[in-house]
């Protein structure tokens, strides 16, 4: 009998290669001839990977950067994180699913409903207004710093040893899973709140692993191409991501085992917070909203 999670690999080889599909054909539709990402944007993509197959997560670290460097107009950074980080969280996903234990029903139900959030989230987050954008996401880095400051201060939950949920604590993981899910096509990474989530509920942290990678490796393709359609994303910056993104995540899963993360992530949390202060302030300014695509 074939193991069901090479079935649910297979799927997401299959997920890959429609969403590969999809955005080389809206590209050749709607910009023609496509310029490559410059080398910073590549390089990028290398950092944020690195870290996040380390477990830092890439989303509020990108975010920053974007906003830092003004490369990226706000409206359309939730958009470019989905899109371009796919690839990296994909190849994630095939390592850790298969090294990892956890049970696979607990796995494929959370995989499903971090997959619907996101459907349901990015449909409403590529039709929001610039301001709306930045109020949600400077939201968003508020609390990835929180997540950060927890993390360093060991102030999260401790977790438990089982390997799956049952009845109730199921039911509540759905949920969970679903509202993160919804979080991440508003820029709000996953994995912290994903880990935390697992642990309060009494499942080994390391079991995290397998299903927050997993749940982004199906969710942010799907949502990326609500976000292709709509055009609210940044081309060059996408590339960019993905390019930088492969490489590094085989160097940190397979070469690099485990670096002193701490100091990282006191740094990663202030440059974070500084963004979100930036952003709020963003959003407060009265300025031009540029239209919106309708999303079909």
């Amino acid at each position: 009998m074939a193991d069901p999670k090479n079935v649910l690999l297979l799927l997401l080889i299959l997920v890959t290669i429609g969403f590969v599909a999809y955005w080389i054909t809206a590209v050749k539709r709607t910009h023609g001839k496509v310029t490559l990402p410059a080398a910073k944007q590549v390089l990028i993509g290398m950092v944020t990977a690195f870290f996040d197959t380390l477990g830092i997560g890439s989303f509020a670290p990108t975010t920053a950067w974007f906003k830092f460097s003004r490369s990226v107009p706000d409206e359309k950074i939730p958009g470019t994180l989905n899109v371009g980080h796919s690839m990296a969280a994909i190849t994630q996903a095939l390592i850790y699913i298969q090294i990892v234990e956890v049970e696979f029903v607990t796995l494929l139900v959370l995989i499903i409903a971090a997959v619907l959030g996101s459907w349901v989230g990015a449909g409403f987050v590529a039709q929001w207004p610039r301001r709306r954008i930045q109020w949600g996401m400077g939201t968003a880095l508020l609390a990835a710093a929180l997540l950060f400051f927890m993390r360093n201060m060991n102030l999260g939950p401790e977790g438990g040893n089982e390997l799956a949920l049952r009845g109730t604590l199921l039911g509540i993981g759905i949920a969970g899973n679903f509202l993160l899910g919804a979080l991440m096509t508003l820029g709000i990474g996953l994995f912290a709140p994903c880990l935390i989530m697992i642990s309060l509920l009494g499942m080994n942290p390391i079991a995290a692993f397998p299903i927050m990678m997993g749940s982004c490796a199906f969710l942010m393709p799907i949502a990326g191409m609500r976000f292709i359609r709509a055009g609210r994303y940044d081309l060059r910056a996408a590339l960019g991501l993905t390019i930088g993104g492969l490489p590094a995540v085989l160097l940190a899963a397979f070469i690099v085992k485990s670096l002193p993360l701490v100091a990282l992530r006191w740094l990663v949390m202030v440059v974070v917070l500084y963004a979100a202060v930036t952003m709020l302030r963003a959003a407060m300014r009265k300025e031009p909203e540029p239209v919106a695509v309708p999303l079909k």
